[in-house]
């Protein structure tokens, strides 16, 4: 899993539809997350710190889960089916832990609220993410490729033997 944060909200350039963008903490890969304009409004709101005058429904949720002394560990965005994110809310209280499903706006936006982290499965990164920094993607990728090029057989033999016996046993 990695874990990611609330980049900011951005309007689809087609359909005018609001999107959530989450970044991973290196900045490098964003999850964009078609959202629908109340969610949008939520999520704002939060980014903001704005108190409504009366709560709202996240905020409903967020005052429960105190009410109940609940506590939002943190919300993992799984899977991505038929252009689909699917969540969940990871929540305790005591010992007894329970995973909620959720859709991903209303996640990020309950999360928000609480500070509780965002996490992402890589599988859905990998499917679904796009690149941010193309030029440090390009720089790793030439790095890379100059580590290998210059990698010879005799460098893997004697690190072999550099590394004590206790750490060749995993």
């Amino acid at each position: 899993m990695i874990e990611m944060n609330v980049a900011g909200i951005a309007l689809d350039a087609v359909t005018r539809s609001p999107i959530v963008l989450l970044q991973d903490g290196a900045e490098r890969r964003a999850l964009p997350i078609f959202i629908e304009q109340d969610q949008a409004k939520s999520i704002i709101g939060a980014l903001e710190n704005q108190t409504p005058l009366r709560p709202l429904t996240h905020d409903l949720i967020v005052n429960l889960f105190q009410a109940w002394e609940m506590e939002l560990d943190r919300i993992i965005i799984h899977s991505l089916q038929n252009k689909t994110f699917y969540s969940v809310l990871c929540l305790h209280r005591g010992e007894t832990k329970k995973e909620i499903d959720c859709r991903p706006s209303d996640a990020i936006s309950i999360a928000l609220r609480t500070g509780s982290p965002i996490w992402v499965m890589e599988e859905v990164i990998a499917n679904a993410s796009i690149p941010v920094n193309r030029d440090a993607d390009e720089k790793e990728r030439r790095a890379f490729r100059e580590f290998v090029e210059n990698l010879c057989p005799e460098d893997l033999i004697q690190r072999r033997r550099e590394v004590p016996e206790d750490d060749n046993e995993n």
